[in-house]
């Protein structure tokens, strides 16, 4: 088993370069479907044109009376004209009463709307009856043709309405039954074979052991098939075992274009993707030189095989007749697996359905934190969006593979190609929108210190068309985005050891040119999370430093370790002396996951996030947070909900039905900078 990463255009050009010789680099399959509200979202395989004009006559456009235009010329406002209905055995009339849609009668062309008409009876006195008068009185004339929709005004017979590869909306469904159609020839939806692998992975909803993985990635993939126009299948998981690997790829190829073969792609022991592709097939690909997703896997299944081997099974199945099925190993990561199919699946069946590819929007944004990139690699980094003063800012996320979160929380992908070693901090960047542009423009960049409060406020931001992204790097951090324009606001709590205040000292330090604002937002309790019961009897920040106890720290920056620093130093504690005191999480949820999974007994944090796991809180001190924005963004309509939330009494008492808070400066004005 071997990993060998070739460049992705190579990657993409030998796998498009199969399909051709396979004769599948075409619209795979042609069906007639009846015209509903269901053909929304499927995709013409052959051009629509217009069977029957419409209108397919000269239609009344209002409700009113067909005349001859050129009858009416004479009247005035002071010399009204009087049109003779006549009777029923009359054979001429001067006029007859029309409704919105009627035809127009055979020598009529144009319409009186009702509304400019005077009816009279028979012997010239009002009418009550406006419909079906004997005469009515006009005073002014109409063009020809007024009023009238003429045959063919909206569609045309033997018109172009779409071509082939246009996706169908609903409003498209009412021209084309209005042209004649009853049903329409759109694309087969391509079958995909999704199959998860690993026998560690376990279903929704089952008991978790130590070890045990949920399987979700099949859930997300065939989510994004299906949006991109394919009809996705999820198969049982099945475990790493060689032969039944083999057998599901065979059940799977009996009714399915594409089969996804998640997880297996590297070339770990039992990681037995390539081997399957190579017994039934042509191994094309094995590893792009790509970050996040590397081990992938491209190939094509022999049909004939297949088919041999299908009729061996003891429940033997049928192959349907194909020469060749394409294959993908995905790579197992969450993150992996979905540029994967971002790359490969979606041009793939946009080929297939005879759509073009999707493009996502582009804007110029300009990059927060210095990025270093893998060499030899394309590196494809998401990021989150935010407008600051006219500015579009893009934050980088965790990069991690396996880090599902990144995704959620993703409103843009850079790609920085292969060969750049990085991108400085500042530097304009290209990116790709994973969100539209109104809600980036409506989102409160929030970077700095962590605290349960912000994940409420940003549930209250929701509601008063807000979105507050909250970027956790520390409170010091926070400074230093403030500081170069890269928020609207930061979280802080940096407690200065000699004068007791939070937050000023270092605003001076960190922020230069600005005239900063600080807004009090909760003062919250500080003290040791320790696990369910404290099997440790941990009781202060003394026994932190005993043989037995194994810390967790929050990184270089964080408010909380300043605090940790300065109560330990008036203690008289080495940090030397605290097992862990260099292991580092980034929020107080990340330390708190720490101690209840055990690598860690105890860290310093807040009671909401000891809550949250279900472990104990020891309180030692309380402390300030503190929100720090500038002064120019204050008065900007992006934050005017903000500060509504801030003052309101409801989100007050949803602060204080959380543990460890209080809310006596929330939302006032402590002092400007």
């Amino acid at each position: 088993m071997y990993l060998h990463d070739i460049p992705l255009d190579e990657a993409k050009a030998t796998f498009i370069n199969a399909l051709t010789t396979a004769g599948l680099k075409r619209i795979l399959f042609k069906e007639y479907v009846p015209l509903n509200e269901k053909v929304v979202g499927r995709i013409l395989a052959a051009p629509v044109y217009a069977k029957i004009s419409s209108p397919h006559y000269h239609a009344a456009a209002m409700d009113g009376f067909a005349v001859k235009a050129e009858s009416t010329n004479e009247a005035q406002p002071t010399m009204p004209k009087q049109l003779d209905l006549g009777d029923k055995n009359q054979a001429i009339m001067e006029t007859i009463y029309v409704d919105t849609g009627d035809p127009i009668p055979q020598g009529f062309n144009a319409v009186i709307p009702i509304e400019n008409t005077e009816p009279l009876t028979a012997n010239r006195e009002t009418s009550t009856d406006i419909r079906n008068p004997r005469y009515i009185r006009i005073r002014s004339g109409v063009p020809p043709w007024s009023n009238i929709r003429p045959l063919g005004e909206d569609i045309v017979a033997t018109q172009l309405l779409f071509p082939a590869g246009h996706i169908v909306r609903p409003i498209d469904i009412g021209a084309i039954a209005a042209a004649g159609h009853t049903r329409i020839r759109v694309a087969r939806k391509p079958r995909v074979a999704i199959i998860p692998t690993g026998s560690e992975l376990v279903e929704i909803g089952s008991k978790l052991l130590p070890g045990a993985i949920i399987e979700f990635n099949s859930l997300i993939l065939a989510s994004m098939v299906n949006e991109w126009g394919g009809k996705a299948r999820r198969y049982p998981i099945t475990r790493d075992i060689f032969s039944e690997i083999c057998e599901r790829v065979i059940e799977a190829s009996q009714d399915n274009d594409l089969i996804l073969l998640n997880a297996g792609s590297s070339a770990g022991s039992e990681d037995f993707s390539a081997a399957v592709v190579e017994k039934f097939g042509k191994l094309l690909v094995h590893g792009i030189a790509i970050r996040p997703g590397h081990p992938v896997i491209l190939g094509m299944l022999d049909g004939v095989m297949l088919e041999e081997q299908a009729s061996k099974r003891s429940d033997p199945i049928k192959v349907k007749e194909k020469k060749w099925i394409p294959i993908i190993g995905v790579p197992g990561y969450p993150v992996s697996a979905t540029l994967i199919n971002e790359l490969f699946v979606e041009p793939l069946l946009a080929l297939w359905t005879g759509r073009l590819p999707m493009e996502r929007p582009r804007e110029l944004a300009r990059i927060t934190h210095k990025i270093t990139s893998p060499p030899g690699n394309d590196d494809f980094i998401r990021v989150a969006l935010g407008e600051v003063n006219n500015h579009l800012l893009a934050i980088p996320l965790s990069r991690g593979a396996g880090v599902i979160s990144s995704l959620v929380q993703a409103d843009g992908l850079l790609q920085v190609p292969s060969g750049i070693p990085g991108i400085d901090s500042g530097q304009f960047v290209e990116i790709s929108l994973l969100r539209s542009k109104e809600l980036i423009k409506k989102t409160i960049l929030c970077i700095g210190s962590h605290d349960l409060t912000l994940d409420l406020l940003s549930r209250f931001l929701s509601t008063r068309e807000r979105r507050l992204t909250s970027i956790n790097v520390g409170s010091q951090g926070g400074l230093v985005a403030i500081n170069k324009g890269d928020a609207h606001l930061a979280g802080s709590h940096l407690l200065d050891t000699e004068t007791g205040q939070y937050n000023l000292s270092y605003i001076r330090k960190y922020i230069h040119g600005k005239k900063i604002n600080v807004y009090g937002f909760v003062d919250r309790d500080q003290g040791l999370i320790v696990k369910k019961g404290n099997p440790k009897n941990i009781k202060d920040l003394w026994d932190i430093s005993r043989t037995d106890v194994f810390y967790i720290n929050r990184q270089r920056g964080a408010g909380t370790r300043v605090l940790l620093d300065y109560m330990l130093g008036n203690l008289g504690l080495s940090a030397e002396k605290i097992q862990g005191y260099d292991n580092e999480e980034y929020t107080h949820l990340n330390v708190a996951a720490a101690i209840v999974s055990g690598r860690a007994d105890c860290g310093l944090g807040i009671p909401s996030a000891a809550q949250a796991l279900g472990l104990d809180f020891i309180p030692i001190t309380q402390e300030k947070f503190q929100l720090i924005i500038p002064e120019e963004n204050i008065n900007q309509e992006i934050l005017i909900p903000l500060f509504d939330i801030l003052t309101s009494n409801e989100f007050k008492k949803e602060v204080e039905r959380m543990p460890g808070y209080k809310t006596e400066e929330l939302g006032k004005l402590i002092c400007t900078i």
